[in-house]
């Protein structure tokens, strides 16, 4: 499989590079990299990745990523140290309740070394990771889950003093468009997430358009509250793949703690990756750069950034 893979990556990097230019107006920008494979199998590509911090010498990020296995025994988290033509990969060791399916994971605001992951069916696991482990505190339900919701994204935002999250069932093809849910977010003393009103939005991919099209495989939000999106296309685990980061709308939450989404018309492409299967945007604190991650099945996941944040 090897001469595939790197003709692959060769076109792959040529549409982005393509896209890039075309869009943003320039070419691509210096924190801008090329594909870099963290996994070789189905179990361990990287279905969601939460920011962790800058490594020591500030030459690279440390990344939490998830991966969406189902059996007992299964890695569930690993740490990638991501830097420009290398990356590294660690295991993390899950302790407490064993989630079925993880597909996101996200920082918790102001809560240094906490995180909340998210599985396919609407279960949220609040974590505590120190070092290489990392601990359930506590697990809930997503609320108002919908007939036949299938999550793959979750975002928080803190503004004006008040947190909430965004999720999303994925949607499928033409005629299942994404859902966009939103809601405050607080949690109560021993560590349970406790949502608010929920508000809803539908939300159709610009692209990829074909009958797998899945709208939205991930969420991130940058500091001023624009909503990125990744959505990804799957005709099986051996692909063929196609996906795109797009600029989605904005949110907003008010200093009472009421949570606004307000999405685009014409949402704007910001790059499409032919042959990747883009489940993981995030966005780096205090920086333009955002890093995408992959599950590509059969083929395994791989990482790059981008300067569209």
């Amino acid at each position: 499989m090897e001469l595939p893979t790197v003709r692959r990556r060769t076109a792959a990097l040529a549409v982005a590079a393509a896209t890039l230019l075309t869009v943003l107006g320039s070419g691509p920008a210096g924190a801008d990299g090329a594909w870099q494979k963290v996994g070789g199998d189905a179990r361990s590509g990287v279905s969601g990745l939460a920011y962790e911090g800058r490594t020591a010498d500030r030459s690279g990020v440390n990344l939490l990523a998830v991966h969406d296995n189902k059996r007992t025994g299964q890695q569930r988290l690993s740490r990638i140290t991501h830097r420009d033509g290398s990356d590294s990969v660690s295991p993390l060791t899950w302790v407490g309740a064993e989630p079925v399916d993880l597909e996101a994971i996200e920082a918790i605001p102001g809560a240094p070394g906490e995180y909340v992951a998210l599985a396919a069916r609407g279960i949220v696991h609040r974590l505590k990771v120190d070092g290489s482990t990392a601990t359930v505190v506590e697990y809930a339900p997503l609320p108002a889950i919908g007939e036949g919701d299938d999550f793959e994204s979750f975002a928080l935002v803190a503004q004006n003093g008040k947190l909430a999250a965004l999720w999303a069932d994925r949607g499928a093809g033409p005629d299942r468009p994404a859902t966009l849910y939103a809601a405050p977010l607080t949690f109560a003393a021993w560590g349970q997430p406790l949502f608010g009103a929920v508000t809803r939005r539908p939300y159709g991919a610009p692209y990829p358009v074909d009958g797998g099209t899945r709208h939205i495989s991930d969420i991130s939000v940058t500091e001023e509250g624009r909503i990125l999106v990744s959505s990804a296309s799957d005709a099986g685990d051996d692909g063929p793949f196609d996906s795109a980061v797009t600029d989605a709308g904005r949110v907003t939450v008010s200093s009472a703690g009421r949570v606004r989404v307000t999405l685009a018309t014409s949402p704007t492409v910001l790059g499409t990756f032919p042959q990747y299967k883009v489940e993981a945007v995030e966005c780096l604190p205090d920086s333009p750069e955002t890093v995408l991650g992959t599950d590509d099945e059969n083929i395994g996941g791989y990482v790059r950034t981008l300067s569209v944040c």
